[in-house]
């Protein structure tokens, strides 16, 4: 179990990342307007989203999902693997992140590259991220929910505080090229949410090339293809059988949480988004 990498007063997963990678990101790393980028704030349906990306990109042609992996399709440009395949990447470029706004490659701010930002409840987002860390080496390990619940609500957890990440990000959500999806709608439509996705990246599918997408990025799809569900990771990196994709529903946060806890939570959120407008968020 490693301990974080604190760089900028924000935790990080302690293997694969460093302070120098990290700072060569933000200050070097050129995000070109071809690019695409997929930012989340971690457990909020980041590979769901790749998935999709990926098939909108084949017209609903599995071959690809099917023969590479999920981190090879996309790479993360934040740790050092992923960061190495992007920078000699030539053409179109994934990427994936689950990078804060003022640590993002700043070139992306002067780009024309596009991004989808994914938001989800941030209580299932919590549930989600204890079940999913503690069966992994990547980060201090919380030994029960509520320590897991206190360190959310601090930010003391990998990619720091969930309202911050937001917030900051959410700033963008006027812009032409930045797209906020929510992980509800998703659930909830989502066939309109491709079509929402193909329009914002420009892409004209036909509706049986939809119907290909809507089937090869199920859940029972990827939960399937070993090359989306994280089922290729060494033992190294993950202990007692990682699950990444382990329910894939919204509202899960009702069966774990306690009365006192849902109110110490809602106190918390009115309190740091109290800057949006009302309706913003699909949960509320």
């Amino acid at each position: 179990m490693s301990d974080y990498l604190w760089f900028e007063g924000m935790p990080f997963p302690g293997l694969g990342y460093t302070k120098e990678l990290l700072e060569e990101i933000r200050d070097k790393f050129v995000v070109r307007d071809e690019d695409t980028v997929i930012l989340t704030y971690p457990k909020s349906g980041t590979n769901w989203l790749i998935e999709m990306i990926c098939l909108i990109q084949t017209k609903g042609n599995p071959k690809w999902i099917q023969s590479v992996p999920i981190w090879e399709r996309s790479p993360w440009i934040d740790n050092e693997e992923g960061y190495q395949l992007l920078i000699n990447r030539k053409g179109p470029r994934l990427i994936t992140s689950h990078l804060p706004f003022h640590i993002f490659p700043r070139s992306f701010f002067s780009s024309n590259a596009k991004m989808i930002y994914v938001i989800r409840n941030p209580r299932d987002v919590l549930v989600s991220g204890y079940f999913f860390w503690c069966k992994t080496n990547l980060v201090k390990n919380p030994e029960s929910l509520s320590t897991y619940f206190e360190w959310f609500l601090k930010g003391n957890v990998a990619y720091g505080s969930w309202f911050n990440h937001t917030c900051a990000w959410m700033s963008m959500r006027k812009m032409d090229n930045f797209l906020v999806l929510s992980y509800e709608d998703m659930k909830k439509d989502t066939r309109k949410i491709i079509e929402k996705i193909c329009d914002f990246l420009g892409k004209k599918l036909e509706p049986d090339e939809l119907d290909l997408v809507l089937k090869y990025s199920s859940f029972q799809a990827m939960k399937e293809n070993k090359m989306s569900n994280f089922s290729l990771i060494t033992e190294d990196d993950v202990t007692n059988g990682l699950v990444l994709l382990r329910k894939g529903m919204t509202g899960d946060w009702k069966n774990h949480f306690t009365v006192a806890q849902a109110e110490a939570f809602n106190k918390k959120f009115q309190e740091k988004m109290a800057g949006f407008p009302p309706g913003l968020f699909p949960w509320e």
